[in-house]
């Protein structure tokens, strides 16, 4: 299959269930909002090292937000029982000490839920309060009140959608990987936890190193400078630079959406040779996208 003279290879990307909280950061400018959503999204590229994965999903207008004030969310992903926690150390250390913020639930009628406890960092000096319908606490810190919610939901997601932009050389390759995450920056229901969204150092399940084994290596089958030094390379002839996409979403058909119009976006750049997808011959995931029927 081609697309705009880029060929689509037939493979699929291999996903896996997670659980989702989506935290809803508002502040009195869009840019405090943003700010606290960096921070709070910090050090969660992936599970691999981090303890949990984390991004920016989209702005949110005044007219969407509990407060009335310009909002950020955010999606956090984990498992289940480390939910709480991860949800907790990022409201504290990275939200509340953010000026004129608030963080508040992306998920209010989610059946799982739990509290964070953050009212108790007001010292007996904290406050019950309402915003709007939502049951809030007000805490005394040193610019006035603190104001947010500390009970959260959580949801079955799925982590790992991915795409392989291929390219001649890195310029090529990352023109591409650039195209498609503007594409996909903002969409509803879908995060790319790595540094802008791209990935330059796909990887795999485990390693050989004996004396220090680490959970993932280099996904050495999709590194170009291997190619013709192993057996089992999968990078097409004349492809000098791959850049992966990784996608984490509150559903399929959010991460399918994301895929297919990021992929589209990669191929009207004209520099793009291949489109593939990483996968674990469908030993890791329960999800399997293929890349054709995207497009069908």
């Amino acid at each position: 299959m081609e697309i705009n003279g880029t060929e689509i290879l037939d493979t699929f990307a291999e996903a896996f269930p997670i659980w989702l909280s989506r935290v809803i950061i508002t502040a009195a400018t869009k840019e405090w909002a943003y700010k606290a959503a960096v921070e709070a999204t910090g050090f969660a590229t992936s599970k691999i090292g981090c303890p949990c994965e984390a991004g920016i999903e989209r702005y949110l207008p005044s007219q969407e937000t509990p407060d009335d004030r310009a909002g950020i969310s955010i999606l956090i992903c984990s498992e289940k029982k480390n939910m709480r926690s991860n949800v907790a150390a990022r409201i504290s250390q990275c939200i509340l000490p953010t000026p004129t913020v608030s963080a508040f639930d992306g998920f209010p009628d989610a059946g799982s839920r739990f509290y964070t406890r953050m009212h108790y960092f007001g010292d007996r000096y904290e406050e019950r309060c309402m915003v709007g319908s939502r049951r809030c606490w007000k805490i005394p810190v040193m610019e006035g009140d603190y104001v947010g919610e500390e009970r959260f939901g959580t949801v079955k997601g799925i982590a790992g959608g991915n795409f392989l932009v291929m390219g001649k050389d890195q310029r090529s390759a990352l023109s591409g990987a650039e195209a498609a995450m503007e594409k996909i920056t903002g969409m509803n229901g879908v995060i790319t936890s790595f540094a802008g969204g791209i990935v330059a150092s796909g990887s795999k399940v485990g390693c050989r190193n004996y004396l220090f084994p680490m959970p993932a290596s280099t996904s050495h089958r999709w590194c170009p400078t291997l190619k013709g030094r192993i057996s089992d390379s999968l990078v097409p002839d004349g492809v000098a630079s791959i850049y992966e996409i990784v996608l984490n979403g509150i559903d399929e058909l959010s991460i399918r959406d994301a895929m297919k119009y990021g992929i589209r976006a990669a191929t009207e750049t004209g520099t793009v040779m291949y489109i593939g997808a990483s996968n674990f011959d469908g030993k890791l995931g329960q999800y399997q996208i293929h890349l054709h029927d995207l497009f069908r």
